[in-house]
């Protein structure tokens, strides 16, 4: 467990020494828990630290509801604890703005960032799309995973939830991603709904360097459904990996 400013962190390590380091980061409403595959995929050579923020999870909800800047600010002195620098940050869906801000904030933590399933598409930014797209995609995802989305978002419960989406929905991610010091990976499933490709390709677009992989035949939950060909495409992306995405 990790306090910083009253927001209680948790984090899941899978320590190697003298290896690449990431650090993910779960979206809205979820946890740890459907980043789990992927986590076993690159801790197989690799340094990895999967985080749960506050009020996901299971975890205490904080009085406030802490901006995307307030949480990655946060999130910045979590991997200071845990001492993992120039890592490659990895955030899904929402996971991808807060991984996104914390690179910004502290170019020092970031080699690298992937942004799987990236939200909000600046085209359709409102919390009632963004509902019926997250509708629209659970639909076809397997009942696996359904169920980790189902329970961990019992656990968030509706008023967290809303809370941060009102964040969510809010954030730049299009012009954050622009000020970005490492370079960019957006990474989706090719049948996601919620980043599709004329998104994803427009948020690569604005970083300095920016690039997009797709996997074809998976969703928005990418990332637990295809882990292994998702953990080759970041691994990929690690600075000093040959490789093609």
């Amino acid at each position: 467990m990790h306090t910083v400013d009253g927001l209680a962190f948790r984090s899941w390590t899978s320590r190697r020494p003298n290896s690449a380091v990431y650090v993910l980061v779960h979206g809205i409403g979820m946890s740890h828990r459907y980043l789990s595959r992927l986590h076993a995929q690159l801790a197989r050579d690799a340094e990895v630290h999967s985080i749960d923020l506050p009020g996901f999870g299971g975890l205490r909800k904080p009085k406030a509801s802490p901006d995307i800047a307030a949480m990655s600010r946060a999130l910045g002195t979590v991997l200071d604890d845990l001492g993992a620098r120039a890592a490659v940050l990895v955030g899904h869906s929402m996971g991808a703005q807060w991984v996104v801000e914390t690179a910004v904030q502290r170019p020092d933590l970031a080699s690298a960032v992937v942004v799987i399933g990236p939200v909000t598409d600046d085209e359709r930014r409102s919390a009632v799309t963004q509902a019926l797209l997250l509708a629209r995609d659970s639909a076809l995802e397997p009942p696996r995973a359904n169920a980790i989305v189902l329970t961990d978002y019992l656990r968030c419960g509706p008023f967290w939830y809303a809370r941060q989406a009102r964040h969510m929905v809010r954030y730049p991610i299009e012009e954050r991603v622009a000020l970005l010091a490492v370079p960019l990976l957006v990474l989706r499933g090719a049948a996601d709904p919620i980043a599709r490709e004329r998104w994803v390709q427009r948020l690569a677009a604005r970083a300095p360097v920016g690039s997009v992989s797709s996997i074809p035949g998976h969703r928005h939950l990418v990332q637990y459904t295809a882990a292994a060909a998702a953990a080759a495409r970041i691994r990929a992306h690690a600075p000093g990996a040959v490789g093609t995405l």
